[in-house]
């Protein structure tokens, strides 16, 4: 039984493992922020909240992906014969109905996050907005936001978002929305094959050029956002500046990924720069 256990824990660890760095953690410190963090039982059950929900996301993106996780991640449970074609299926959908009964815990409007999470996720995989830049980066939009708003709904005293939660999201969608592309970068190879049209694939040559630019114009937004202080604007300014150079210099797949683990560094330190309004102690 244990080592049953054991199994399936361990393959749902390796279904969400690649967006630990770039939902799980950003997402569960950004809510801690944002809500601000009411209690630690709080903290637990939206953790389990975002864990289930990533695992649903990845699920369903994976087992329509599994051409692609061949060439680029073939450690996953699919390619890698971990689980079946059909019983990834199979738990895909299960974990719809999984979602939505654990967020009708914390009530209707949590589970509202939970079906606009889960109809992104339909209109992604299964209606194909995944296979074109536009489409990929609005779902990408609305599966961030949903994550966000479900999580801090979650973990504040109400569930209401005050204002600094609101314009926390915003800014956060709209950094997605323009920067999420990243990620595409080295993944350029697994998405000719499948035919994709991502921005690197697309505009191969504007976005080495416009990505830098505008991750220099996100962290200079930032600052003046949150009023940080200029030791924390400093640091934020390299940690842009680095991603922003090895975008237009780095263009390997070994060092586009090396970037994208840049990248969500960056993105990290974005998720906290709200704690300045929440708390200060970011202003020196």
């Amino acid at each position: 039984m244990t080592s049953v256990l054991h199994h399936h824990l361990y393959t749902g660890f390796l279904f969400t493992y690649s967006d630990f760095k770039t939902i799980f953690f950003p997402i569960t410190i950004f809510a801690a922020v944002a809500a601000p963090v009411h209690s630690k039982s709080q903290l637990f059950l939206a953790i389990v909240w975002i864990w289930l929900h990533l695992l649903q996301c990845n699920v369903s993106n994976q087992y329509k992906s599994c051409e692609e996780d061949k060439i680029n991640k073939p450690w996953r449970p699919l390619p890698s014969q971990r689980v079946t074609f059909i019983q990834a299926q199979k738990l895909r959908w299960a974990l719809v109905a999984l979602c939505l009964t654990y967020s009708l815990s914390f009530g209707v409007d949590v589970a509202l996050v939970s079906v606009v999470l889960t109809l992104t996720m339909i209109v992604y995989d299964e209606v194909g907005l995944a296979g074109h830049w536009a489409g990929k980066n609005i779902c990408a939009v609305y599966g961030y936001g949903t994550f966000e708003i479900g999580a801090t709904k979650i973990m504040g005293y109400t569930s209401d978002l005050d204002k600094t939660a609101q314009m926390s999201v915003v800014l956060s969608a709209m950094i997605v929305l323009t920067t999420i592309h990243v990620q595409d970068f080295p993944d350029v190879d697994g998405d000719l094959a499948l035919g994709r049209r991502t921005i690197p694939i697309t505009f191969p040559q504007a976005s080495r050029i416009l990505t830098p630019l505008i991750m220099i114009g996100w962290t200079a937004i930032l600052n003046n956002a949150w009023m940080l202080g200029p030791t924390i604007s400093t640091l934020m300014y390299v940690l842009g500046g680095v991603v922003a150079a090895r975008i237009w210099g780095n263009r390997t797949t070994s060092g586009d990924r090396r970037t994208y683990l840049y990248y969500n560094v960056w993105l990290f330190c974005a998720h906290l720069l709200p704690a300045n309004a929440r708390f200060g102690g970011l202003s020196w």
